[in-house]
């Protein structure tokens, strides 16, 4: 039996939406009520990235592009769009952005053996970006920045959108010193009386972290993640060796915390060698 084709998936998703024999729960859904699983699987896509689980990757994406197809189906029925609509926009934008590739806007186009610099394409993305945000009558810099994005990714977003304006830290101890002014700002603020001061003063501290990392060419997102992860499997082994020793996180005082946080410390900087040697 040959394998099914992404129109297969596509009549698939037709049938779950048939009113006359489709699936109850499918034909309940809006736009508004998936979200949160295309959120999921997006978090899952990332998940299985960063285990390194290629098989899984292939299952996560399945299920990422069953969200695209669900959402075009909706739109389908409502005579808005279809996946072909979705896919022929895609197609043109990136053949619009990417000039340096398709010189002539189509597929078939090639460029002549030209060099290329990462500065030079990117102001030339930029200008795109910018001439594209001016066609949709969208003429604020900031106005397609989705303010629904992570906090982290956004603010990510926003400082690009203005470095490639011109405004921007000289480099990355100039963003540091940028952040230490914003700590000693929250330091003045957590002195004073109990304001709202404190909550802006720490917003400020985290956007500019996000400034040094981005100046570090760092993903701020990922460098959490992975400082989650590491925070996530020192508690652990701590918990491990609490088992171990018959006791309980209740028995603990400050100075026993510290303690088992060292062990469990060496305890993951030995494995991590481990996986790094293997």
């Amino acid at each position: 039996m040959p394998p099914y084709s992404l129109s297969d998936l596509i009549y698939l998703m037709s049938r779950l939406r048939d009113p006359a024999d489709g699936c109850p729960w499918d034909l309940k859904q809006t736009y508004a009520s998936i979200t949160k699983h295309t959120l999921e699987e997006v978090y899952e896509v990332i998940d299985a990235i960063e285990r390194n689980d290629v098989v899984q990757l292939r299952d996560e994406l399945g299920d990422l592009l069953f969200q695209i197809v669900f959402y075009a189906q909706l739109a389908g029925e409502q005579g808005i769009f279809d996946f072909a609509a979705v896919a022929d926009g895609i197609t043109q934008k990136l053949l619009r952005r990417h000039p340096h590739v398709f010189p002539d806007g189509t597929l078939l186009s090639r460029r002549q053996n030209t060099e290329l610099t990462d500065a030079a394409i990117k102001a030339q993305w930029e200008q795109l970006k910018s001439q594209e945000r001016n066609d949709k009558g969208q003429p604020q810099i900031l106005a397609d920045i989705p303010v629904a994005l992570p906090a982290l990714l956004r603010a990510e977003k926003l400082q690009k959108r203005v470095a490639a304006l011109g405004m921007d830290f000289a480099d990355a101890k100039a963003a540091i010193a940028g952040l230490k002014a914003e700590i000693n700002e929250l330091e003045a603020a957590l002195a004073g009386e109990p304001s709202d001061a404190i909550a802006d003063e720490l917003g400020d501290v985290l956007f500019s972290l996000v400034n040094v990392a981005r100046h570090l060419k760092l993903d701020s997102e990922q460098c959490l993640r992975s400082a989650n992860g590491k925070f996530s499997r020192r508690v652990v082994a701590m918990d491990g060796l609490i088992t171990q020793r018959q006791a309980q996180w209740a028995d603990c005082d400050a100075e026993a915390f510290a303690a088992l946080w060292q062990e469990a410390k060496q305890i993951d900087d030995t494995n991590s060698s481990q996986i790094d040697a293997g």
